[in-house]
């Protein structure tokens, strides 16, 4: 498993849309990209309890000793966790299907991190694919896509096909009438293939389609346990050197569960024991901040 992050470490750049800032507990916005190779157990113990061990607040100021505590308390049972899941969708299914309204009001943000994110991306293709895959047919899932703001910016620029994994269905109505009206590439080179309006802990991809899967803001609504089941799902999606991008909000320790919108924004060491329980290696990394 590979990381990318570009401080303090190597590594850099997964469900609902999530807003991109909450200032309140927020010190970066980070990317990570990870690879499903190998795995390193003596880190990823210590990781993992470091996890464990994480005290964290919720949007009320109420502080838990660790995320096992929080999780029993709002996911502890089958009704629980329907009702956490229920009510995240809900929170977005009442927000206008905008680039505003998906970055929870702050769309000023989009051109800034658009580029941010196509700069890391080209990166990537550079170091992962033979002539930066110029010669292959290049496939990505959009994870949490909501209207299409990073397929239609970003993704379809590079890949040849792009899906799109939405839950809010006026979100992914949006998107597909977008991309598919508009057809701003003017070409079946690059298009937008797949419209699935599923949830990320329900979503299986086809075996062996995607070269990148890409996650932006919005695997702050997964459980620790769906997170971990949702990688360990998706790896069968990937084709050989396939990859994961991961493109989230960091707390500044532990972890702040937004009770609003059914969310938790998690620290680094947090999401470095979840990738270690996926048996993901973090490869590179790096971390922007937007002005708001």
């Amino acid at each position: 498993m590979h990381l990318v992050n570009s401080h303090p470490y190597r590594f850099r750049p997964l469900c609902h849309t999530q807003k991109p800032y909450k200032k309140s507990h927020l010190s970066l916005q980070t990317t990570i990209y990870f690879h499903p190779t190998r795995f390193h157990r003596h880190y990823t113990a210590a990781a993992i309890q470091s996890t464990m061990e994480a005290a964290g607040t919720d949007s009320d100021g109420r502080e838990f000793k660790s995320p096992d505590e929080m999780w029993l308390e709002h996911t502890g049972d089958n009704n629980k966790k329907t009702q956490w899941y229920r009510d995240g969708v809900a929170y977005w299914e009442g927000v206008e299907a905008s680039v505003n309204g998906v970055l929870g009001g702050y769309g000023h943000v989009n051109d800034a991190d658009v580029k941010g994110s196509e700069g890391f991306l080209q990166t990537l293709l550079a170091e992962l694919f033979v002539d930066g895959g110029i010669d292959r047919h290049l496939v990505a899932l959009d994870c949490g896509s909501g209207i299409g703001r990073i397929t239609k910016n970003l993704l379809i620029r590079y890949f040849n096909e792009v899906d799109l994994l939405e839950p809010v269905s006026h979100f992914l109505d949006a998107a597909r009438e977008s991309l598919l009206q508009e057809n701003h590439m003017a070409s079946d080179k690059h298009k937008a293939t797949n419209f699935y309006c599923v949830p990320l802990q329900e979503f299986t991809p086809d075996v062996g389609r995607y070269d990148v899967i890409w996650v932006q803001w919005c695997i702050g609504h997964l459980t620790d346990d769906d997170f971990v089941s949702f990688f360990n799902r998706a790896k069968i999606g990937l084709k050989p050197g396939g990859f994961f991008v991961l493109k989230e909000n960091l707390a500044r320790s532990g972890f702040v569960l937004d009770k609003e919108d059914r969310s938790i924004t998690r620290s680094d060491s947090y999401f470095k024991g979840l990738f270690g329980r996926c048996g993901l290696h973090l490869y590179n990394s790096r971390v922007s901040s937007y002005a708001f």
